[in-house]
């Protein structure tokens, strides 16, 4: 894997309320391509990153269907990856890449 294809299937941090909490437990929580398996994610993380990475969980979340101005659209389905790191490594999301 390349670094361009490590970038096509990391697509962004999810910085949310409940993925800072996963912080303190050494786990990142990523938006992916939805065709992204657990090997891929794998080594985009410690390609990007430069970190050893542990575990890889992933889920799909359905898009909900939300009315605009009367008129039904539905949100974009979303793939996360719940990312556990080795103990004593670290990313700063926050830095970006």
């Amino acid at each position: 894997m390349n670094l361009l294809d490590a970038y096509d299937v990391i697509v962004s941090p999810s910085i949310t309320e409940k993925s800072t909490l996963l912080s303190e437990h050494n786990q990142v929580v990523f938006n992916v391509r939805r065709t992204a398996t657990k090997p891929e994610i794998k080594r985009a993380v410690e390609l990007l990153f430069d970190v050893k990475v542990k575990a890889v969980n992933t889920l799909n979340r359905k898009g909900k269907a939300k009315r605009f101005k009367g008129i039904m659209g539905r949100r974009s389905a979303v793939k996360k990856a719940i990312v556990t790191l080795e103990e004593g490594k670290s990313i700063d999301i926050t830095t970006g890449v």
